[in-house]
């Protein structure tokens, strides 16, 4: 029997999490909500949208769950604070993860996670709430990720690794063992860390620089 999920949301991370749970998950999405002032249309993906400020309402929390679908906004300030309004409503805050995720931890996993296809979660790792996982992820063996974290797709998180609260890890960023990365970090795409990071660092990989030969100029092309 299918339980009933109400998502926050009406973007594109909505939909994502409209889809998944449609596809892979015991729950059946009943509705959107976003705050009144953010309501364009009254319907999104086929479902209501509803005011967040009238759920309770329309969508009691003794009956209905909760999912917030949002993104990084704000270094995940906007996602933290959604997520711990629904809570303050009384809402049991749901997560979804992934049938084709390798999950091995247990299921030491926190409230409202977005966990994608294709992660490795490595045995004794420890997740907390409100933590997005973005499809690819290698996550290692005794690391912990705190609260409202955002990890983009195809990190390498080596073993023992610390990731504080409100972090965002770009996509096939590479973090070596045993470092901690403090609260609020921003660790950019393709970056390479081997020590830890300070509470609000941003750290940002080498780009690629242009060639000064044209491709037209390439023979073996």
């Amino acid at each position: 029997m299918s339980k009933s999920v109400v998502i926050f949301g009406s973007g594109d991370i909505a939909q994502l999490a409209y889809h998944y749970f449609s596809t892979d998950s015991a729950y059946e999405v009943v509705a959107f909500t976003v705050d009144a002032s953010y309501i364009k249309e009254l319907e999104f993906c086929g479902l209501p949208v509803v005011a967040f400020e009238d759920v309770l309402n329309r969508y009691p929390a003794e009956s209905y769950d909760f999912f917030v679908a949002l993104s990084y906004t704000k270094l995940n300030a906007v996602r933290k604070e959604k997520f711990l309004a629904a809570k303050e409503k009384g809402y049991k805050l749901v997560s979804f993860i992934s049938s084709r995720a390798s999950v091995l931890n247990d299921g030491q996993i926190g409230e409202n996670c977005f966990i994608f296809e294709n992660n490795t979660i490595q045995p004794f790792v420890k997740i907390g709430n409100n933590v997005t996982l973005w499809s690819g992820n290698h996550i290692g063996h005794h690391s912990v990720i705190h609260d409202h974290t955002f990890i983009a797709s195809h990190v390498v998180v080596s073993g023992g690794v610390e990731i504080g609260e409100q972090c965002f890890i770009g996509v096939n960023a590479t973090l070596r063992d045993h470092i901690k990365v403090g609260d609020r970090c921003v660790v950019g795409a393709g970056a390479l860390l081997l020590a830890d990071a300070a509470p609000e660092g941003v750290y940002i990989g080498a780009a690629t620089d242009r060639s000064k030969v044209p491709s037209t100029r390439l023979r073996s092309l």
